[in-house]
């Protein structure tokens, strides 16, 4: 299995195997992947286990990322939240990096041992944004923090 370990001095260090990314609003807008993130998603697949978990509002995820090796989970049941939060903990929460902006990506952006709530395009939610260690403006910005470790020290490190 594929693992990244980053120490972030005086804060603590990770283990990280997979990278689960809420879609619409995060990877995605109106249901179209984002141009950035089909340039990054290639390289971040490399290192990681990638996984896409939504609701799928527009009907056009699995098309989309058919061309990555990304692992996709639409969401089926009431409580979309507690799936997400618990799919997080289906993959060991302390493993896991949960990219999100909606309502229903709190909890799981909390659960996962590091959260990147995304402003972007649709906002963030207040909730969500509490719930994250870090906050980014774009899915750019949130994936090449991952795939340069060091930007990711830089931003954690006390």
């Amino acid at each position: 299995m594929k693992e990244v370990q980053i120490t972030i001095p005086h804060y603590k260090t990770v283990a990280i195997r997979h990278i689960v990314l809420d879609y619409n609003g995060t990877l995605a807008e109106d249901g179209v992947l984002k141009d950035e993130a089909k340039v990054l998603l290639p390289e971040l697949t490399k290192r990681y286990s990638v996984h896409v978990i939504t609701s799928d509002t527009f009907g056009s995820v699995q098309a989309e990322l058919a061309d990555f090796d990304t692992r996709v989970k639409v969401l089926q049941s009431d409580d979309h939240t507690g799936e997400k939060e618990a799919y997080i903990d289906e993959l060991g929460s302390t493993y896991c990096v949960a990219v999100g902006n909606g309502n229903n990506d709190g909890a799981m952006l909390k659960k996962a041992e590091l959260g990147i709530a995304l402003i972007g395009d649709e906002g963030c939610n207040t909730q969500t944004l509490l719930n994250s260690d870090i906050v980014c403006n774009s899915i750019k910005d949130a994936l090449n923090l991952l795939l340069n470790e060091k930007r990711l020290i830089a931003t954690l490190r006390k």
